[in-house]
């Protein structure tokens, strides 16, 4: 089986690509911009019919796309979370039609929840940002295409190797920064938002069984913890296993806190359907992905 992982540098995509790499009789192929790529693809660059031919060379019976942005500016997001999937699908519609495609989308399509009411695939989609409006027009890209593919919707990702540029990672930088001085403190935005946190390691897995598993999938599945958990407790959480001694002030001005906390107050996803389809649900808590993080455990 020629599985194709496009996005293999990022944080999911290297937990994937390891995972992947790791089925008996797969031979996993990487495509990106690196030197080493077995496939040399910039999706928010390349002409579809560029990327046709390649796809046509790697003859992947599979691609996973993992691939996508999660800052910078509107253009920017739009290139890579937009006009990437839709120019993948336009190629893989021409050179690999059978091929089997996995996208990873974003719990941020769907928009502010409502407390105590986990989202279902069927909810109405209702992005407050360009991040959450690209994500889901990349969502449209790939369900539109008339293609074996599946979009699995991403909650917020925690665990190993989580980068600086997502609230988990960043405060584990701060916690390490600080150290065990009862003087420290940690300034911190709003921590009162609710969020469906899902460990890397079950995301992972959970892309596994969407590759392999047979016949038709529902064109999106929701991949999450399951329950909404305030962030405030996933700071504490990380300031216990830091052992941190300081104080934390919430509500100042700062960039550990959440852009998104002021509108999007509460989001909790329903994976009951991934469950009946793929047979997957989380196989890590919370307390195993923060622990799995604050002890340094890098991507693969």
């Amino acid at each position: 089986m020629r599985i194709l992982v496009l996005g293999s540098t990022g944080y999911l995509g290297a937990h994937v690509a390891q995972r992947l790499r790791a089925l008996p009789g797969a031979r996993v192929l990487v495509g990106g911009r690196s030197p080493a790529a077995d496939v040399d693809v910039d999706l928010a660059r390349v002409r579809p019919e560029r990327l046709a031919k390649a796809l046509a060379s790697a003859a992947p019976d599979t691609v996973v796309n993992c691939a996508g942005a999660t800052g910078g500016d509107a253009v920017t997001l739009a290139e890579v979370n937009a006009r990437g999937p839709a120019v993948l699908c336009a190629a893989l519609g021409e050179a690999a039609p059978a091929a089997r495609l996995v996208h990873l989308g974003s719990a941020a399509e769907y928009g502010p929840g409502t407390p105590d009411m986990p989202v279902p695939e069927s909810a109405a989609t209702r992005p407050v940002g360009p991040y959450g409006a690209t994500k889901l027009a990349g969502t449209v890209a790939v369900t539109a295409s008339g293609l074996d593919a599946v979009v699995l919707r991403v909650g917020n990702p925690v665990g190993p190797g989580a980068p600086s540029t997502g609230l988990p990672g960043r405060i584990a930088a701060l916690l390490r920064e600080a150290g065990p001085d009862p003087e420290a403190v940690l300034r911190l935005g709003d921590l009162s938002a609710h969020r469906d946190f899902v460990d890397v390691r079950d995301v992972a897995r959970a892309v596994v069984l969407a590759a392999t598993v047979p016949g038709p999938l529902p064109p999106v599945l929701n991949l999450g913890g399951g329950r909404a958990v305030p962030v405030r407790d996933l700071v504490r959480g990380l300031a216990g296993l830091a052992g941190f001694r300081g104080r934390i002030e919430e509500g100042a001005a700062s960039p550990a806190g959440s852009a998104r906390s002021a509108q999007v107050s509460w989001q909790c996803s329903d994976i009951s359907a991934a469950e009946e389809a793929l047979g997957w649900r989380p196989a890590h808590s919370l307390d195993d992905a923060l622990a799995a993080l604050w002890e340094g455990g890098g991507t693969p």
